[in-house]
């Protein structure tokens, strides 16, 4: 990882570190972690964490950010934890601590409890499209694949392909979402491939997929390389949606507490750096760089800085809809939009028996931390009234009640909630 100068990290531990160590329960009880994370712009707190001395700041200077080559090596290195060459913690898509808990992804479906300690982000996702379908104008109604779709039915050629990142991952429910409201349904009607975030692009190019969903700044380089357009952004299809995690494994908090709680507010302090508008160029030169996503400042900083170029020559650039960090309460870890994702897991076949929602969330969802680290840090304003954001409307009018989410599913046309329909990997 690219270091800070030794002259940058002495001030910092000089004006910060007493400070910070007089805070909270107390020492730290190791000052090592290691935490992954996937080339995505919403990685971004755990990159200036490390790069702005924070971890060291509350204690923990030799925390370790590691880049995953997959959501799938994330999964099996948390697995593994780093006692056994793998990691403690990561930058993480919001289903999958649930699915790992539950042993639905995990080695031999054992169960591997992860503990949300945070959001890391809302919003600034996309469903990208391959140029080929521009002409017919394919953007937010996605019913407009439907004559490809047929076309392809009567030729018995391939079916046309969308790529997400993880089965139980935030972008295949997008993806899902979208299609489903356009008619399409995703188990039966296209092929579902999955693909790593940096893959995104190289294999639109050679013509592997049809559309992908994926965060940035993957769909702002398909545009800057001329290969696709942007369909839809996630905020689109929910208004400031949750979207990555700050997770952690469960054995790994529960012998380290006061250590989770550093790290929590090196975080929690990042996020708030994030989302300041006068950081933005510096925050897309320090993800840039090659340790960290490595790739041109051109493609993070427009949507970085709210700025989006659909890319189709027809609709006009929007302005305003950011990446939230820490603002409009976007690190609070609602139970309530946990409690969708949960449901979305089990609409497309993933939990065919059930769950007990408050259960598995209260297990899992540790708000109580967040709270906690909001205090310590100056920060109690920001702690909302509720572990809810109350009911959530889709662009689609479906509206979501996490004191019903059975009912939210019971309303939903395209399902597969018993996982019969098509052969989506489940891993």
């Amino acid at each position: 990882m690219r270091l800070l100068t030794t002259s940058l990290t002495v001030l910092t531990l000089a004006a910060f570190g007493s400070q910070a160590l007089a805070q909270g329960d107390g020492k730290p009880e190791t000052t090592k972690a290691k935490l992954g994370f996937i080339a995505l712009t919403d990685f971004a707190p755990l990159a200036v964490a490390k790069e702005r001395g924070l971890f060291a700041k509350y204690g923990m200077p030799d925390v370790e950010v590691l880049k995953q080559a997959s959501w799938g090596a994330t999964r099996d290195n948390l697995e593994l934890g780093s006692d056994k060459g793998g990691i403690d913690g990561a930058h993480i898509l919001t289903p999958m601590p649930y699915a790992m808990t539950l042993g639905l992804v995990t080695k031999g479906n054992k169960p591997c409890p992860i503990y949300i300690l945070a959001r890391l982000n809302l919003n600034n996702q996309a469903i990208s499209v391959a140029s080929k379908y521009l002409e017919d104008g394919v953007a937010k109604d996605a019913s407009l694949f439907k004559p490809w779709i047929e076309a392809a039915k009567k030729k018995g050629a391939k079916p046309l392909t969308f790529a997400m990142t993880f089965p139980t991952g935030t972008h295949n429910y997008w993806l899902r979402y979208w299609l489903a409201a356009g008619g399409i349904d995703p188990d039966v009607d296209v092929a579902t491939i999955v693909i790593p975030p940096p893959q995104m692009v190289a294999n639109m190019r050679v013509g592997n997929m049809d559309a992908f969903c994926v965060g940035e700044p993957w769909n702002q380089q398909l545009i800057n390389q001329r290969i696709g357009y942007t369909a839809m952004q996630t905020q689109e299809i929910w208004k400031d949606h949750p979207e990555k995690s700050f997770g952690m494994r469960k054995d790994w908090v529960d012998a380290h507490p006061n250590a989770t709680k550093a790290l929590l507010k090196a975080v929690m302090e990042a996020q708030i750096w994030c989302d300041k508008d006068e950081n933005k160029v510096e925050l897309a030169k320090i993800l840039s760089t090659k340790n960290w996503i490595n790739c041109p400042v051109e493609d993070l900083l427009p949507r970085l800085k709210g700025h989006t170029e659909y890319g189709d020559g027809k609709r006009k650039p929007k302005d305003g809809e950011l990446m939230k960090f820490w603002r409009d309460h976007a690190s609070f870890p609602y139970k309530s939009h946990d409690k969708w994702f949960l449901a979305e897991t089990r609409r497309w076949g993933f939990l065919p028996n059930g769950v007990d929602y408050d259960k598995v969330i209260n297990e899992v969802n540790r708000a109580d931390l967040w709270k906690e680290c909001a205090k310590e840090i100056g920060q109690e304003a920001m702690i909302p009234e509720s572990d809810s954001r109350g009911v959530e409307t889709f662009f689609d009018g479906v509206t979501f009640d996490p004191a019903d989410p059975e009912g939210y599913l019971a309303k939903l046309k395209i399902k597969n909630i018993d996982g019969k329909k098509g052969s989506v990997a489940r891993k």
